[in-house]
């Protein structure tokens, strides 16, 4: 087991003795040094083997095999005060938001304020989740809607490049522009609640929905999930910050317990939430799985104590679909039960008369209906959406239906989705000048990934098939092809423009034809995939998480035969994530590797860009890509059973390349690392400032408090284009925190997108916050900045640090 910040560690940063744990902190478990009684007011509870907590109460620990109640049950008292009516630290807007929102709850019923949190059912609607108009205030009803990629059962709209590119990017512009350019097309379709961004943590590699969110770093993913939200807000759309929290991996995800230590919640997996609360997010999806041995959607810790109460968070929560576990779940923080039903089509509910029937028992308060009612309303107000908002006019269940008005809202997209295709695009390897193509007089085209799939690009279900070009996972978290730009496609377009003769083979088993097409061309493209997605569609034999990281269709025998046939061999990857490479990658005939990822409609046109040098390549790896599976702090757990799985985090905040940095294990490519066509030289490190004096609050609204999120050191250096070619540099920062405070070797906590021509040079300038020089103190529940000599690095990777220096808080 990984260790812990030791309790005599926490002692000295906090400067005082702290014998009793506060309310919701930890107070025991597998591993646990530090206090294990509770203030007064709470119970030192046991949840699991391995996490116990203080819980407000003087009752007995909770046994987590006591069954879920599966009706309101008789009337009880609620086991947790309800949030505060207004959560401290709100922003302007949403002030401005709360104040309209209680003069509008103040004009309705009980069953009004019931029914704003009661969606009304499966497929009972228009949208995937729908909640009914209410008269008395004009309100229309909310339409909530997939993914975060592009408006899911729909037509006419765009299919993006899913967030793990956009990721790649290191891009705060490109994210942001993808973010507006979503929420247009939500708006324009009429969608109240676009469901996204998605912002779990790629704990493990093989995890079936790493794709849809920002990587395995939380900084760089809170980056993400920021410009997102800002993006699709812009538009009056709402955004919804997914799946909160630790739903990691597909299997078991909905009887199954993360069992996630106080510290590394905080500073991993929650950080990405909060940086949505900052860019307020307008609501939240609480996920399938238990944390700590009680359900995300019902988990008062979780919901109560960090989301509405340390972090401040003034929007509403809603289930992940069907993951509402009871209707006393609204003490412990749930505000909407999507999309209604108990299970999909059972026409019950655990809201809905029975959250009626719970008030008037005494089990729910009237003051927690009131503020769950303030909420979503609120955030209809936040977002503008009572004024001008164009209604629904797409039946997400039936294209053909007369409600259908085929609206097209793809506009310009196309160009943003080309753009961040390009700039995702990893370069990993190019060995003398392979890349860019210069007027070949012949290319080879190998394997099924460059070619059109056999029933079309939306001929499988929520995409569950690998067949063709990859440029998307499966899912609900899919959206349908416009039309899906092949490489074979786009390559032959242009190299038409060159007289270049293009030959290929689309098959991935056929290997005399991979040979023969290879032969004698002056560069051979073979291409490779590896997919994943949702855990309800299983495509060839993998039930959403992946069985391995291997390249799928046997592609290591592809690339094996081709690269044994043609001395310039590019690999070409379009993945879901990492993948094992160490059968080719050494391969001398294996000159170049473009890792091409998820890149959206228009895929061939990306990577034709990167090809032929119309766009010179700067994206970066967002997670690790290992030499084995093995070398990774996590993988996927594939047990299931009929009780409650346990998933201990035991490799603590050590995941993906923390992991790797901690344990000393070379990767194949680190995380930040890519390569461009020219090169970049760092220089002039100057790190001024500290974060010294003063401490930061704990209670309510901590985590948002301004002092907290004041920028306080500055770093600056020069960095320059010193090759031949023009294009984006991606400095990165990484602080390497003292020694006592058991924290990763290195941490993300800064990065830009840097243009230069030739020859330029420019002063990059990065800002840290107090937060982004913290750790979470567990004892007193508060941000602390360690006390000691803090480490800059700056870099062109997590690997590649050209320049250091410190900070002395």
């Amino acid at each position: 087991m990984v260790p812990f910040l030791t309790f005599g560690a926490i002692l000295s940063l906090a400067g005082s003795a702290v014998s009793q744990q506060p309310l919701y902190a930890q107070c025991g478990g597998n591993g646990w040094t530090g206090a294990t009684t509770c203030v007064s007011g709470a119970v030192c509870t046991k949840l699991n083997d391995w996490y116990l907590q203080c819980l407000p109460g003087n009752a007995p620990p909770v046994s987590t095999t006591t069954p879920v109640p599966t009706n309101s049950g008789p009337s009880t008292t609620p086991t947790s005060l309800p949030p505060v009516a207004t959560p401290p630290n709100m922003s302007p807007e949403w002030q401005a938001a709360y104040e309209k929102a209680r003069v509008a709850v103040a004009r309705l019923s009980l069953q009004d304020k019931v029914n704003l949190a009661t969606g009304v059912g499966w497929q009972n609607g228009h949208c995937v989740g729908n909640t009914p108009a209410i008269s008395p205030i004009s309100f229309p009803g909310l339409c909530l809607q997939d993914s975060p990629l592009g408006v899911r059962f729909a037509d006419l709209v765009s299919a993006f490049p899913a967030a793990i590119n956009v990721a790649a990017t290191f891009n705060r512009t490109l994210m942001r522009q993808r973010g507006e350019a979503m929420g247009d097309e939500f708006r324009g379709k009429g969608i109240h609640v676009a469901l996204g961004p998605m912002m779990n943590l790629a704990r493990v590699p093989a995890g079936g929905r790493n794709w849809e969110g920002f990587g395995s770093d939380p900084y760089l993913s809170g980056e993400g999930a920021y410009e997102t939200i800002i993006g699709i807000q812009s538009h009056g759309v709402q955004a919804n910050a997914k799946h909160y929290i630790n739903n990691e991996q597909e299997h078991s995800r909905e009887t199954s317990s993360s069992n996630v230590d106080d510290r590394t919640q905080h500073e991993l997996y929650a950080l990405p939430f909060l940086r949505s609360v900052q860019a307020n997010v307008a609501s939240v999806m609480c996920s399938y799985n238990q944390i700590n041995g009680s359900f995300a959607c019902e988990n008062d810790k979780m919901l109560n104590g960090i989301l509405k109460g340390e972090f401040g968070f003034p929007g509403y929560v809603m289930s992940d679909w069907a993951a509402t576990h009871s209707t006393l779940s609204v003490n412990k923080g749930l505000d909407m039960t999507m999309p209604g039903d108990i299970t999909f089509g059972s026409g019950t509910t655990y809201f809905g008369n029975s959250l009626v029937s719970a008030v008037q028992s005494g089990s729910v308060s009237q003051a927690r209906i009131d503020d769950l009612a303030i909420r979503i309303l609120a955030a209809w107000y936040l977002t503008k959406q009572d004024s001008g908002f164009p209604p629904v006019n797409f039946h997400a269940w039936n294209l053909n239906d007369p409600f259908n008005k085929h609206v097209n809202v793809q506009g310009d997209h196309k160009n943003i989705i080309r753009e961040i295709g390009a700039a995702s695009t990893v370069l990993l390897k190019n060995v003398g000048g392979t890349l860019p193509l210069k007027a070949p007089r012949s290319i080879g085209i190998i394997g099924n990934g460059a070619g059109p799939s056999s029933r079309g690009p939306n001929g499988y279900s929520d995409r569950g098939g690998t067949d063709g070009v990859l440029a998307m996972g499966w899912g609900s978290g899919t959206a349908d092809f416009p039309y899906l730009i092949t490489p074979l496609e786009a390559i032959t377009t242009r190299a038409r423009a060159d007289g270049t003769i293009v030959s290929s083979t689309l098959s991935d088993t056929d290997l005399n034809a991979a040979a023969t097409v290879a032969a004698g061309k002056d560069v051979a493209f073979v291409f490779i995939t590896s997919n994943s997605g949702e855990g309800y569609i299983t495509v060839e034999g993998h039930a959403g998480d992946r069985n391995n990281l291997l390249a799928w269709h046997g592609g290591d025998a592809l690339v094996a035969r081709v690269a044994a046939t043609n001395s310039r061999t590019v690999v070409v990857v379009n993945s879901v994530g990492p993948i094992i490479m160490e059968p080719w990658i050494n391969h001398p005939n294996v000159t170049a590797v473009v890792w091409s990822g998820l890149p959206g409609q228009e895929a061939g046109n990306s990577l034709t860009d990167i090809l032929y040098g119309v766009y010179n390549p700067s994206g970066r790896l967002p997670y690790t890509i290992g030499k084995t599976e093995n070398d990774y702090g996590a993988r996927v757990l594939y047990t299931s059973g009929p009780q409650i799985v346990q998933m201990p985090y035991t490799e603590g905040l050590f995941i993906d390349y923390r992991y790797f940095d901690k344990n000393n294990i070379a990767p194949r490519f680190e995380y930040g690392f890519g390569l461009s066509y020219t090169t970049f030289q760092y220089s002039g490190l100057s790190v001024a400032g500290s974060a010294d004096g003063g401490t930061a609050p704990s209670g309510p609204g901590s985590s948002l408090d301004p002092w907290l999120h004041e920028k306080v050191v500055t770093v600056t250096f020069t960095l320059a284009n010193n090759g031949t070619v023009a294009g984006h540099e991606i400095p990165q920062l990484y602080i390497a925190l003292p020694a006592s405070t058991n924290s990763p070797p290195k941490s993300l906590k800064g990065f830009d997108s840097v243009y230069l021509t030739p020859g330029q040079s420019k002063t990059v300038t990065l800002e840290l916050s107090r937060f982004d020089l913290s750790i979470w103190n567990v004892a007193a529940q508060r941000w602390q900045v360690p006390t000691g000599q803090t480490g800059i690095l700056v870099g062109a990777s997590s690997r590649d640090i050209r320049l250091t220096g410190s900070v002395t808080n």
